[in-house]
């Protein structure tokens, strides 16, 4: 257990919880009364607060603005039957966001003031935290340089911010997915494997263009070859073929995504093969022409477990399996009964904090 310093707080005179719709979860644009915030300047972090949650000041000449010094995570809270909150796998996600940071030559958040940030936000933001099947609490942390200054240089000051969320599904229905094989979302020794923002811009176009064409998000493939899946949008992505989970391997192009390392232990608990491998789209094809089992589906914190229903490969439509007795649906119930305590943690995943 990592040490939990003081933080101060300062509380808002004004919440928006008793108003706020529980029922009718909006995600993305209702974040909770508080955010924390800590500032870095002269090779140390300092400032650090949970405050109300407010707009930030920054200068138009700030770095994060010009040059892509942006990194972020994304994990969730839990609402436990005795009323205490668990935070799932917050190490993981912590050790992600400084690999992030790192390859962006951004400095690390020491782990004291992570772990403080987050364990006194949750604390003063416990109302806030679902108490309903399904529905969590989101948090954001993120770092942006703050260094006012035009000129193509590491930034110097940084800012450490923590959002929350209340989240209920991320997709409310199964997907359709389109093979992408003219665009690129990353390469190979880029930034693929970082959070960063520029990771997800790159990919706003192609994935318009999708959407317009009546799919949900794409599949993209690798930068040369254009034909071993990576990842989607959103996603890590996986597919079981027979009684076989295959995900790619991880690279310096795809995302070590939380819940993908989370399922790839819990598909061999339910007594499938584990294959981490490339996956050709061809591949793919043959298995769906073959009429073989398969199943396909997205993995990741806010997405959970998203089936796909209709894969497109250079404009043919294939169906997976999506039934509600299919190993993706059994999976995603094995990982929900551990976040919310129904199940055992075998695997010391789970971060209690004790409110009740």
């Amino acid at each position: 257990m990592m040490d939990i310093l003081s933080v101060p707080v300062r509380k808002t005179s004004e919440s928006r919880l008793q108003t706020y719709d529980f029922d009718n979860i909006q995600f993305g644009a209702n974040p909770t009364d508080h955010m924390f915030t800590a500032r870095y300047s002269n090779g140390h972090w300092h400032d650090a607060a949970v405050t109300p949650l407010q707009d930030l000041q920054l200068s138009p000449l700030a770095l994060c603005l010009h040059y892509g010094q942006t990194v972020f995570e994304g994990f969730k809270a839990y609402r436990y039957a005795d009323g205490n909150i668990n935070v799932f796998r917050p190490q993981r996600h912590f050790e992600r966001l400084n690999k992030s940071l790192e390859r962006m030559c951004m400095p690390a958040v020491p782990g004291e003031l992570f772990f403080s940030a987050l364990h006194q936000l949750l604390v003063t933001e416990n109302g806030w935290i679902p108490n309903r099947p399904d529905a969590s609490l989101y948090l954001r942390p993120f770092v942006i340089a703050t260094e006012p200054r035009i000129g193509v240089k590491v930034s110097d000051e940084y800012l450490f911010g923590i959002v929350c969320l209340p989240l209920a599904s991320y997709y409310s229905k199964n997907l359709k997915v389109k093979v992408e094989t003219s665009f690129v979302r990353a390469a190979a020794g880029g930034t693929g494997a970082a959070k960063c923002g520029g990771n997800y811009g790159a990919a706003f176009y192609p994935t318009q263009k999708a959407i317009q064409e009546g799919f949900d998000q794409v599949l993209w493939t690798d930068a040369i070859l254009h034909e071993y899946i990576e990842e989607s949008g959103t996603m890590n992505i996986a597919f079981i073929i027979d009684d076989t989970f295959i995900t790619p391997p991880l690279s310096t192009s795809i995302l070590a995504g939380v819940t993908r390392d989370s399922l790839l232990q819990l598909a061999s608990d339910l007594g499938l093969k584990v294959a981490e491998r490339p996956v050709s789209y061809k591949e793919l094809e043959i298995a769906f022409k073959e009429q073989r089992y398969t199943e396909a589906f997205g993995m990741g914190t806010a997405a959970v477990i998203s089936a796909i229903e209709m894969v497109d490969i250079n404009g043919h439509s294939y169906y997976p399996q999506t039934s509600a007795h299919s190993y993706a649906a059994r999976l995603k119930t094995m990982l929900n009964d551990i976040r919310t305590g129904v199940a055992y943690d075998n695997y010391n995943w789970n971060y209690i904090i004790k409110v009740a």
